[in-house]
This record gives structure tokens, sequence and C-alpha cells, in this order.
């Protein structure tokens, strides 16, 4: 359990600090399409979540590597922990928004840092307990599905709030 738990906390400074570093990432590159459908393309919610998301992919296919023998129901966990990770992005920032009627920055750096802890947690304890075991598959695909919507809605997002850019006015000047 030791290797499990270093894996985990290392796994957290690793999407901390890579997540971090991939909100400037667009704009360091000069809007590279490419790295744009991996980072942030704009300052809506849901390019946000990729801060979270693939970093958090990255590591756990190296945990998934490094541990599957030790750890049968690591795959399981660690996809749930992502699903979860990046869901909590806009379940915090909505959640927080509408009670305080504004985005607070230091809010919104919470939000980051709480979700990648509790989705690290999340995926320790259930790997521990295995308890995700039998929807590994139904895990991944969703992973997946998220991954292609991530590529699809960069460039081409639908009309919902999530995907809209709340430093560009929504109300086209007169």
């Amino acid at each position: 359990m030791k290797d499990l738990k270093k894996y985990t906390i290392i796994g957290i400074i690793f999407v901390l600090i890579t997540g971090t570093l991939a909100h400037f990432l667009y704009d360091w590159t000069k809007n590279n399409p490419i790295v744009g459908l991996f980072t942030p393309v704009n300052e809506s919610i849901w390019e946000h979540m990729k801060l979270l998301f693939f970093p958090m992919l990255l590591y756990s296919l190296i945990m998934i590597l490094k541990l599957r023998q030790k750890y049968s129901c690591i795959t399981s966990a660690l996809c749930f922990g992502i699903l979860v990770g990046a869901f909590l992005i806009p379940i915090f920032y909505y959640t927080y928004t509408s009670i305080l009627s504004k985005n607070v920055f230091v809010l919104d750096i919470s939000t980051f840092i709480l979700s990648i802890v509790i989705a690290f947690l999340l995926s320790y304890r259930l790997t521990r307990s295995c308890r995700l075991e039998s929807y590994t598959l139904l895990l991944c695909i969703l992973v997946c599905i998220l991954f292609a919507c991530f590529l699809v809605f960069t460039y081409h997002p639908p009309n919902a709030t999530i995907f809209h850019d709340p430093t560009i006015s929504s109300t086209a000047p007169i």
C-alpha cells in the first residue's frame, strides 16, 4: 500500500503542476491548434476541465502500467477518479458562483485543487476496495467519450453555458 500512497501523492502534485502550466500553454504556443485540443483555448468552464482531465489521464496511464499487477482494480478506480474530478470543476464553480453571484479567483483555484485531491483520494480508496472493478469497461468507455468530447468541442462547442467564455461579452455592440 505504500507504493500506491506514494504514487497518489505524486499524482496530486503532478496534476497540480502540469494543470497549472497547461492553463498558459495555448497562449505560449501562439494558439497552436493541436495544443488547444489538450489545453484551454478560452476561459470557459468546459475548457478548464481539461486542466485536470489530461494531466490526470496521462499520470493514470503511468500508474496503471506500474501498478496493475499488484492492484487489479486500479484502472476502474482511476477512470472513476478522472471523471469525478473533471466534473467536480463545473459543479464547484457553478455552486459557488450561484451563491455569490460572481466568480472569485481564489475560489477558482480552490476548485481546481479540491477537484484534484478528491479525484485522487477516491481513486486511492477505490483501488484498495475494488468496488468498481466490474465497471472497468464502462468507466474506460466514459473516459474515452469525454476525451473525444474535449477534442470535438474545443473548436466546435455546443451553445450551452458551460462552453461560453465569460470574458467575452454575449451581446454584440450595436
